[in-house]
């Protein structure tokens, strides 16, 4: 089959299969997420192998994590991002190290290596961007105090996590510190270089051409990409980069217009985004790991939200948001899966220990979305009472 049929047969399948199995979640009223990952485990390699190789829908279905960062820089003023990220970078911090403690000594008594557990409590540490603001409500996360702290702390763990990963790739400890440091700053040249453009170019021609609705979708999609490629080639991340980019156009009036034109394309990616994680994952790997994994999950999902909440309450948010946030981000992170894929890629853990941590995150992100569609308020929520956008 040419290259190009078989992109279309494979979204064909993908789409197709989707909205049946949906169909099937919300009659039977079950989370819609929980569809896609499931239709992935099904028709992926490890299930009935209608799409034998799943890796490029997944390179593709990064773009709706790309989109995602984007449309939340684009309803954030640099200002207010700044007074969160101070806010809540001791509780960001002080609940990665504990949590990190705490699975690495549950990982070691199930015999695995000192650095094999440390690299699975890093990995475990963070929690889900894309689960986390798929399921808050818009007005929520967007016009309320909630949201922001919400999005500060995963936007803190995800500078945590690419500096983790620069620590798996690094050579020596001088080349790691070097790396940081040099990470910190290029994200500064990059911010700046951005805000400029924004202000001296991108703002000006928008103003020009704004009564042109195709004009802008155009022109806001292309900034959002063409940012996070030179974010790539600075040695940031595709997120770090769609993020700052729509911070810096977030400060003008046409943002709101640009993020509900771009929400439709987002929401195409992301359910590739979905679909690839039960594709990509074997279920039925060595027994040794299934135990582990599910304890590991147990943790994750039982003692994270805890940990949270009692983090947020020190920091004098109200009991009851406290508790929310904490069930909210109480799962493992899409940025655990590449730690678990870098790490094994690099020699610096066993097959296994991917495993494990494929295997606990995927299980916290079903039962999570479970836990949060059931119990808070949703755009996916069944319930008419709940369910918010």
């Amino acid at each position: 089959m040419a290259p190009f049929e078989d992109i279309i047969f494979k979204l064909a399948l993908i789409f197709a299969g989707a909205s049946i199995l949906a169909t099937l979640f919300l009659y039977f009223k079950q989370p819609i997420i929980l569809a896609y990952i499931a239709l992935g485990i099904i028709i992926g390699p490890w299930g009935i192998g209608l799409l034998k190789n799943p890796a490029l829908i997944e390179h593709i279905s990064h773009l709706g994590i790309i989109l995602l960062m984007f449309l939340l820089g684009l309803h954030l003023h640099p200002q207010k991002l700044y007074k969160l990220l101070k806010e809540t970078a001791l509780i960001t911090i002080g609940t990665c190290i504990l949590f990190t403690l705490l699975v690495t000594l549950v990982t070691m008594a199930f015999g695995f290596s000192w650095s094999d557990s440390l690299i699975v409590g890093l990995a475990l540490m963070f929690s889900s961007t894309v689960i986390s603001l798929k399921l808050i409500p818009t007005t929520t996360l967007h016009h309320r105090h909630m949201g922001e702290v919400l999005i500060s702390v995963l936007l803190f763990q995800d500078i945590l996590a690419i500096c983790l990963i620069l620590f798996l790739y690094g050579s020596t400890k001088t080349t790691i510190y070097l790396e940081i440091i040099f990470l910190l700053l290029k994200t500064l040249a990059f911010s700046a270089g951005a805000f400029l453009f924004v202000h001296y170019v991108l703002l000006k021609i928008f103003k020009r051409f704004d009564v042109i609705q195709d004009y802008i979708f155009l022109m806001s999609l292309g900034w959002c990409l063409l940012g996070a490629a030179a974010a790539k080639l600075l040695g940031l991340s595709y997120e770090i980069g769609a993020f700052i980019t729509g911070i810096a156009l977030g400060a003008s009036p046409i943002a709101l217009v640009i993020a509900e034109g771009l929400k439709p394309v987002r929401e195409f990616f992301l359910i590739l985004f979905f679909f690839s994680i039960g594709a990509q994952f074997n279920f039925f790997i060595t027994e040794q790991i299934v135990l582990p994994g599910l304890i590991l999950a147990g943790i994750v999902l039982g003692i994270k939200p805890l940990v949270f909440a009692q983090a947020f309450k020190f920091a004098k948010e109200p009991a009851r948001i406290a508790k929310e946030l904490g069930v909210r981000l109480a799962q493992g992170s899409e940025f655990s899966l590449l730690v678990a894929y870098g790490a094994f890629a690099a020699g610096r853990i066993e097959a296994k220990t991917s495993f494990l941590i494929q295997l606990t995150t995927i299980v916290t992100f079903i039962v999570s979305t479970y836990i949060v569609v059931f119990k808070y308020p949703t755009p996916i929520a069944l319930s008419d009472k709940i369910r918010q956008d």
